[in-house]
């Protein structure tokens, strides 16, 4: 049998190399790199025909089975991310920045589950016991029927899973946690990838909900091996500036419901407050008609949200002309503006431009490139739209405008919040809401010489 070599593996990115080096080459970071010795043998190892294994049992695609039952926390926004509910035996990884909230969610949504009768374990490797009993006094959990333990190691986790048979398990986070049968350090690759495996095939053994808490690094991805996320069922990333009180919960993995739905919560000093209608509270601070200033309508998985983007271009005092975003895609900005240059004879040569979504939203659809030129545009000419006007619509790089997916539910949320003008791409959609008078564009250059009378 040949010998099995050792390999070294990145921390941060999972990258695979036959030697040491300082430096990663796969992301650049420096002492990330560390030795994993593989199995020394395993089923590809073995020599043909040598065991038989177990035929698989196969069906047919016609075959009809009952959907998944689902157990409901009582927590609008958390069970619509989650797919109308949790399902039982499944896993669940949440990442988020620190300090963000995520354990004051998970706390709160397992109170939410044990109050609900499901019998919900909450294991935490990176605070003591009294800890969390301190903070659910705070947020008022002190009387919902949650067991708790501190523990990093995950023979006795999961011994202690197997003897409660909690229909909810909570782990915070997995970063923390170490297998005895690993020689690597917490916190590695390794170890990260052994303990979600353990955990995942202990959720789908015994029918227990696993929820697993992971770190996430500088560039906001969760920390630790990508095939974490192939092996989990649903893959949730809780979103927040630290500046704003608004988080949100949003779903980027679902096996079991849709992918890129959103959750809405409001950080108070009571804990994570429920947000039923997101389009109302981002657009509450919103003043006068103002340039730059523009309603955009957008989607967020299964929902309609109605968001605000702010622009600002003022001329520059230096060289390179700065280009700042937050909550949207620094390289379509840089697209649109280069699409209003080229295609309609706006230069924004010598000038800074900032742009904004407001309260903390992120905005990922190409659905808002109409909504972003038209800032750019209203802030530039300091012509400032009708306060009554939604707009969305992605743009080409021909500048034309062209429709975009459920343009009858952006319209109705738009009606229902009292908007009666809409500016959307030629070919839309748009008979679903007749209190709101829509004025079709069929590419960029309309919209700068009708609407800003620029060019």
């Amino acid at each position: 049998m040949p010998k099995s070599a050792t390999r070294f593996v990145c921390s941060d990115c999972g990258n695979v190399t036959s030697k040491w080096s300082g430096r990663c080459d796969g992301c650049g970071a420096w002492n990330t790199i560390a030795e994993e010795v593989p199995l020394s043998s395993g089923p590809g190892k073995t020599a043909l025909g040598s065991a038989k294994g177990r035929a698989v049992p196969l069906g047919a695609l016609s075959a009809k089975e009952a959907p998944p039952p689902r157990r409901a926390s009582g927590m609008g926004e958390l069970d619509r991310v989650l797919g109308c509910g949790l399902v039982d035996a499944s896993a669940i990884l949440v990442g988020g920045d620190p300090g963000i909230g995520k354990s004051t969610l998970l706390l709160q949504g397992a109170a939410s589950f044990a109050r609900a009768g499901a019998k919900a374990v909450y294991i935490s490797g990176e605070e003591a016991t009294s800890q969390v009993r301190m903070r659910a006094q705070r947020l008022g959990l002190t009387d919902a029927p949650v067991q708790l333990g501190a523990e990093t190691n995950l023979r006795n986790i999961l011994t202690t899973l197997e003897a409660e048979s909690p229909d909810l398990a909570v782990i915070d986070s997995i970063q923390t946690l170490w297998s005895d049968t690993v020689d690597s350090a917490p916190g590695s690759v390794t170890q990260v990838r052994a303990c979600a495996h353990e955990l995942t095939t202990f959720a789908k053994r015994s029918g227990t909900s696993v929820v697993l808490v992971g770190h996430v690094t500088k560039e906001g991805q969760i920390a630790g091996p990508r095939v974490v996320e192939h092996m989990v069922d649903t893959v949730l990333y809780f979103e927040g500036e630290r500046g704003h009180q608004f988080r949100l919960l949003r779903s980027v993995k679902n096996r079991f419901g849709p992918a890129d739905e959103i959750g809405v919560f409001e950080m108070t000093g009571a804990g994570l407050a429920e947000v039923s209608n997101p389009s109302a509270l981002f657009l509450s601070g919103r003043e006068e008609p103002a340039p730059g200033s523009v309603v955009f309508a957008g989607i967020e998985g299964t929902r309609p949200v109605l968001c605000e983007f702010q622009a600002l271009v003022a001329p520059s005092a230096l060289a390179n002309a700065r280009r700042t975003v937050v909550g949207w895609d620094t390289g379509r900005l840089s697209m649109i503006l280069a699409v209003l240059e080229a295609r309609c004879g706006i230069p924004f040569t010598g000038l800074d431009v900032y742009l904004n979504v407001a309260g903390g939203m992120r905005i990922t659809e190409p659905a808002a490139d109409l909504a972003v030129a038209a800032a750019l545009l209203s802030a530039r000419e300091d012509v400032a739209l009708p306060a009554d006007m939604a707009v969305f619509g992605e743009i080409s790089l021909s500048g034309a405008l062209r429709p975009v997916a459920q343009t009858e539910n952006r319209l109705k949320e738009a009606e229902k919040l009292g908007f009666t003008k809409a500016l959307a791409p030629e070919g839309s959609k748009t008979g679903a809401a007749p209190g709101i008078t829509v004025r079709k564009m069929p590419d960029l250059v309309t919209v700068v010489g009708d609407v800003f009378g620029a060019g």
